[in-house]
């Protein structure tokens, strides 16, 4: 099978801690399945709903749509990240993570779906359910990585952030062609991506067929006394847990922010809308280089708020230098903000993994940090804008994005201690 069991019993262990060469075959083939599956699913937790945006015009003018309308569509899905991030925790410790990986992938396969459909309802009805998909996905694969891959989580923390940028630029840059390629237009293209996802579905099936690696000892808390669980209403208290969703949150909103405006500025700065998009898709390039780079680094420097100021320093870079006269130098600062936009969406996703002690707190601490972070995030595009139509400048919303990194940085060195959520009141279980 593609997928093999990732550990086995201690049993077979022979003379002094040797095991026999079969064994550790089996085990590194195992755990190479196991991190082809993963790679598989996280493929797809963003081009569902980043496929949407290349086509936005076209979707505007077979439906008549406003531009308010069409902006939606791609709002509605990061509203879905955050709010359905909520329900994961509490589905997770009645299907158990792999279950819930299958659920996610067939949700985000009937999402797609519903696109075959024509109609206004079935296009905003699929990227609901589409976004509902991944927004589960989001929040199960932390705990995964805590849980299946331990050992490895700041190597494997860096593969999944990698792939889910990989999967947005692969989105972005993909749809229009296929759509042009093909023949069926902007609907087709759409569904095209039905096939990667139906892919998935069926490689979390025959993950969760295979056996599982023995996880970490659970830790119980003061309000969890059974160990089922672990409570988001817990963490709400918990000063640990706000400064990771705050990092989360604000680094989401500065990304989403610049996604939607930074073509629109270049084009003030007489950029054509051409090279204004193709600038965007180049930042993805520095982005997966820091995000596969940048939990190792973290972990040599032995944590603390180093990698936050320089994610943070190479965004307030690219700010300063897309304000000034950016067509000069645009590969520069459109490469700084690559590398810190990844860097810092890396260490958000880091910083739920190892500040929690198991995987259930990773789930509690991710659905808290997702949830939270993706509804603050939906503010960024529209607060941006209304800043720049307000004051007809770029001055403005830059200073404002600048004040978000500050804000980043402050709540960043918090989250970048080393300690866990409710580490007063843990207890072994």
């Amino acid at each position: 099978t593609m997928l093999g069991p990732m550990d086995v019993s201690t049993a077979n262990e022979v003379g002094a801690g040797a095991r026999p060469v079969g064994h550790r075959r089996n085990r590194a083939g195992g755990m190479i399945g196991a991190l082809l599956g993963f790679v598989v699913i996280a493929l797809n937790l963003r081009i569902a709903v980043v496929a949407l945006a290349p086509v936005l015009a076209d979707i505007e003018r077979t439906h008549h749509l406003s531009d308010g309308t069409a902006g939606l569509l791609t709002t509605l899905p990061l509203v879905c990240f955050g709010v359905f991030a909520f329900a994961a925790p509490w589905l997770a410790v009645r299907l158990g993570l792999h279950r819930l990986l299958i659920l996610a992938m067939l949700v985000l396969v009937v999402g797609i779906a519903l696109w075959l459909v024509p109609g206004v309802a079935s296009l905003f009805g699929g990227a609901i359910v589409a976004g509902a998909g991944i927004g589960i996905g989001n929040i199960v694969m932390p705990g995964i990585i805590k849980r299946d891959f331990a050992r490895q989580a700041h190597l494997v923390t860096g593969l999944y952030t990698t792939v889910v940028s990989i999967s947005g630029a692969v989105a972005a840059g993909l749809t229009v062609p296929l759509a042009s390629a093909t023949g069926l237009g902007w609907r087709g293209a759409l569904i095209l991506w039905g096939i990667p996802a139906l892919v998935a579905f069926v490689v979390s099936v025959l993950w969760a067929r295979q056996p599982q690696p023995q996880p970490a000892p659970l830790v119980r808390t003061g309000d969890d006394r059974r160990v089922h669980a672990v409570s988001i209403r817990a963490l709400l208290a918990d000063p640990v847990a706000w400064a990771v969703t705050a990092f989360m949150g604000l680094q989401s909103l500065g990304y989403y922010a610049t996604v939607a405006w930074i073509p629109t500025l270049l084009q003030d700065h007489h950029l054509d809308a051409g090279q204004a998009g193709w600038m965007l898709s180049f930042a993805t390039f520095p982005a997966i280089i820091s995000s596969l780079t940048t939990p190792s680094i973290d972990r040599r420097l032995g944590g603390g708020p180093t990698m936050v100021l320089v994610a943070t320093g190479l965004c307030a870079v690219a700010y300063i230098g897309l304000l000034a006269d950016p067509a000069p130098l645009i590969y520069l600062w459109m490469t700084f903000l690559g590398l810190g936009q990844g860097a810092s969406f890396t260490l958000a996703i880091h910083y739920m993994v190892v500040r929690s002690p198991d995987h259930r707190h990773t789930g509690a601490l991710s659905a808290m940090a997702q949830g939270f972070g993706y509804l603050l995030a939906c503010v960024g595009p529209a607060a941006l804008g209304a800043v720049h139509s307000a004051t007809g400048g770029w001055t403005v919303p830059m200073a404002v994005l600048t004040a978000v990194l500050v804000l980043q940085v402050l709540v960043g060195i918090q989250a970048s201690r080393n300690r866990h959520v409710l580490a007063r009141h843990a207890t072994a279980s």
